[in-house]
């Protein structure tokens, strides 16, 4: 199989400057916003200082250098500071048509993670309450990150960190015994446990002593008692059974459901650790370790009466997963509310002396609120995600049905679209941006969107479907092809954009940032468009068709690829 080149590094290993290694050279070399500059460029303002020379000197210079011997670029030019190499056009179109093709599916993919555990904590939803948008961000960039690293070749776990645990058992337990029945919760299901939810929150309101009794059926299930544990249970199973439908939605999966319970036994030895490092501070009866002199307020990790906390737990389940994963990196994607809580958890785990506490990061994203403000599911104001992904769904029947009549396929398509468009609507934007969750925004499926990248990519099969040669299954080095017909601007503005695409992947991973590989998709289906409009593809010769064609093919296997590692289905006509 024709392997991913890196040409970033077969240009840093031409240059040669004083004193510079050429992994830093590497990591300086960018591709031109303009590419009819080049196809990459060296910057050279940053060794002024060291060399004593003018950027444009030292341009000059190492451009010399390279022409001086033996070199595989079509140009090497020497402007303002900048030095800007192009590769042969032909035969890199050749090169990377040929290897799209051959590879298919497995185009962009590395091997640059092997040997390297990523555990990925996302989606973590809380027993008895429904999946709402405000689950959308996490469960869809943790979902995306676990895909990207799985193709480049790491071995990714997901975990979804059940929130199994705590009082509001015990609130919905009081809930449940003075307003429901099993037969009514098992036929309502996760929305029945939700109004119960709320309805307890309003009755507490005017009796107080429903807490009171919320804390003593919590401590209940905390001492094994049957009943208890029976409800608890029952919640637990009802709550999955609903989740799972939207995880299959979106295209979600996890190789771990250990939550907050799961620790329960598992607290006690880092906390025993912590005592015998004299990391523990007794401050009012509570158990704190004193971050003062990190201008962190103290880590509480047990109450004066006894009971533990999220810091506890997320202590107990980074040794978990250190031991059981040996984990290169241990990701947690959480809103950035929580920024405080991670920074105390792993400065813990670093005083503990555990140099892996460096592994351990917080991958931060913005809310998501209404327009009329933010949810609240103890009063009910909250949107739910099936009824978002059902909405979408419609409306893009609707749109299907008025666009395209005589598709055969039209249920199943509005469902790949209308999923996918909100989708990629939460990944579109950086993540850690606040979002003000809008129909319009989630629904416009004109511009820069879901829809456009699907639409361009049944575009790609309409013409491979309409074309007499079947390009996609001509073994390589047998297509009959002028690839000189595809050495206009359009052409290989196309091309080089879909070489990018394993770089891109890596950056997304570098900067744990899926919307950059949006934007990507959004950058190839405008210049395949382009490329559409300004190149009769089907024409009469058939060496010209083939070359066309073979680029078609390898935009569509590029763009449902892409979509694919955001979670989104590449249907071949729209």
């Amino acid at each position: 199989m024709l392997g991913m080149r890196d040409k970033k590094r077969e240009v840093a290993e031409y240059i040669e400057i004083e004193g510079m290694p050429m992994e830093a050279i590497y990591e300086l070399i960018e591709r031109p916003q303009d590419l009819s500059k080049g196809d990459y460029a060296l910057p050279c303002f940053r060794f002024a200082k060291t060399l004593r020379k003018s950027p444009v000197m030292i341009a000059e210079e190492i451009k010399n250098k390279i022409l001086d011997k033996s070199h595989p670029f079509e140009s090497v030019e020497a402007i303002n500071g900048y030095l800007n190499f192009k590769f042969d056009k032909k035969k890199e179109s050749l090169y990377l048509i040929e290897n799209i093709r051959k590879q298919g599916a497995k185009y962009g993919s590395s091997d640059e993670g092997k040997g390297k555990t990523v555990c990925i904590d996302y989606s973590s939803i809380n027993i008895a309450k429904p999946f709402h948008i405000g689950h959308l961000m996490t469960t869809v960039l943790g979902g995306a990150l676990y895909r990207i690293y799985k193709k480049r070749g790491y071995n990714a776990v997901g975990i979804n960190h059940l929130g199994d645990w705590g009082t509001q058992f015990g609130k919905l337990i009081v809930a449940y015994k003075m307003w429901g029945d099993e037969k009514t919760i098992r036929e309502t299901g996760i929305m029945g446990l939700n109004d119960l939810y709320v309805k307890y929150h309003r009755e507490a309101e005017k009796d107080k002593d429903l807490d009171d009794k919320a804390r003593a059926w919590f401590k209940k299930i905390e001492d094994g008692d049957k009943e208890a544990l029976k409800l608890f249970e029952l919640f637990k199973e009802l709550t999955l059974v609903e989740v799972e439908k939207v995880y299959k939605r979106l295209n979600i999966k996890f190789d771990s459901y250990a939550g907050e319970s799961f620790y329960n036994d598992k607290m006690e030895p880092v906390l025993n650790e912590l005592r015998e490092k004299g990391l523990i501070e007794v401050s009012e009866g509570a158990e704190i370790v004193n971050l003062d002199e990190y201008q962190m307020p103290p880590c509480l990790l047990v109450r004066s009466d006894g009971a533990t906390l999220y810091a506890t737990r997320d202590l107990a389940a980074a040794f978990y997963r250190k031991k059981t994963y040996d984990f290169w990196k241990n990701l947690y994607v959480v809103a950035y509310q929580q920024n405080l809580h991670f920074k105390q958890v792993f400065k813990v785990v670093e005083l503990m002396g555990y140099e892996w506490a460096k592994d351990l990061i917080h991958i931060p994203f913005g809310m998501v609120s209404l327009e009329s403000g933010s949810m609240s599911t103890r009063a009910g104001n909250v949107v739910w995600l099936k009824d978002v992904l059902d909405r979408s769904e419609e409306q893009s029947l609707d749109i299907i049905k008025a666009k395209s009549p005589h598709l055969n396929n039209k249920e199943t398509v509005s469902k790949q679209v209308g999923v996918g468009a909100v989708i990629f609507f939460a990944l579109s934007s950086g993540r850690i941006k606040d979002t003000v969750f809008s129909y319009d925004e989630v629904l416009n499926f004109d511009g820069e969107t879901g829809p456009y990248v699907q639409y361009t990519n049944a575009r790609c099969n309409s013409v491979l479907r309409k074309a007499e040669v079947d390009i996609k299954n001509i073994p390589s080095g047998e297509i009959e092809a002028d690839f000189s017909s595809i050495e206009n601007e359009s052409s290989y503005t196309l091309i080089s954009i879909l070489e990018q695409f394993g770089e891109i992947l890596s950056i997304s991973l570098d900067k744990y940032e899926p919307s950059i590989l949006t934007r990507y998709l959004i950058d190839v289906a405008k210049a395949f468009n382009k490329f559409y409009l300004e190149n009769r593809i089907i024409d009469g010769k058939l060496g010209v068709s083939n070359a066309r064609l073979a680029l078609v093919c390898s935009t569509a296997v590029v763009l449902k690829e892409g979509l694919s590692l955001l979670g989104i289905e590449a249907p071949e006509e729209m």
